[in-house]
Order: structure tokens, then C-alpha cells, then sequence
């Protein structure tokens, strides 16, 4: 009886101890961003670029830590230099900026959202994505 009595202590001060870092994380990560060049106006579906000439956008958004996010990166490394002038390629590490989780909406990672020059979203994709995949995905967009 005492042995569950300790037990039930226990879990309760680990939920406790959950929830403060929960909700202190966020307040912590106010403010700072990885991509101050995009924001969102109102909703998941728009972002403002700010560069000079507007083109489409791939965002991913990840951890560093995930598998699949681990093999993503050397391809969207690739393609941010394959098409560069083309379109931005942009990659957001979640574990430092947690906010983006939100702005975005992420349930998955990684999370490939597509955006075309005016910032609208056009396409979300969760899990890994290859560059074959997202090369296709850019020419539907009209981005060569």
C-alpha cells in the first residue's frame, strides 16, 4: 500500500515537472526565429518573403535528430544550391526554433511545405521526401 502511495507521489511530480517545461519552453523561444526571412500572417497557408524577388518556396521543418530528417538534409543542401535564384530552400530545426512547430502547424517530422512566389501554401508533405520527389514537385510549380 505505501509502495503505491510513493509511486502515485512520484508521477505526479513528473507531470508537474512535464507540464512546467511545457508551457516555460515556449515563453523562453519567444522571439527568436531561424528564418527571420519568413513570417506568417494570419495562418499556415501564407508566408511573407522578404527578398527582393518573390519565388517559391520549400520549407522543411525537422530535428536534426530524426533518421529521416538526417537524410533529408544533404538533399535539400543540394537543391538549395541546384536552385538557387529558382526558388528558396529553406531548412527550420524545430529543436531550435519551437515556435515554428506552431506557426506552421507540424503533426510530423519532417514536414516539407511548398510555397509559390505570392506565399501561398500549395503543397504539404509529412515524412521523408526525396529529391526526385521534390524536384517534381518544383517543376509542377513551373520552378526549372
Amino acid at each position: 500500500m505505501k509502495l503505491k502511495q510513493n509511486i502515485m507521489v512520484i508521477g505526479v511530480f513528473i507531470i508537474i515537472g512535464i507540464v512546467f517545461i511545457l508551457i516555460k519552453v515556449p515563453f523562453d523561444q519567444a522571439g527568436k526565429s531561424s528564418n527571420p526571412e519568413s513570417k506568417i500572417e494570419g495562418s499556415k497557408t501564407e508566408v511573407q518573403s522578404q527578398p527582393a524577388k518573390k519565388l517559391p518556396m520549400l520549407i522543411d521543418l525537422g530535428k536534426g535528430t530524426c533518421i529521416p530528417c538526417k537524410k533529408m538534409k544533404p538533399i535539400l543542401e543540394e537543391l538549395k544550391t541546384e536552385y538557387e535564384g529558382k526558388a528558396i530552400v529553406e531548412i527550420i530545426d524545430l529543436r531550435y526554433d519551437r515556435q515554428a512547430a506552431r506557426k506552421y502547424e507540424i503533426r510530423l517530422i519532417p514536414t516539407q511545405i511548398f510555397f509559390d512566389s505570392e506565399g501561398k501554401e500549395i503543397y504539404r508533405h509529412e515524412g521523408f521526401m526525396d529529391k526526385q520527389s521534390i524536384k517534381m514537385k518544383f517543376a509542377e510549380m513551373g520552378v526549372y
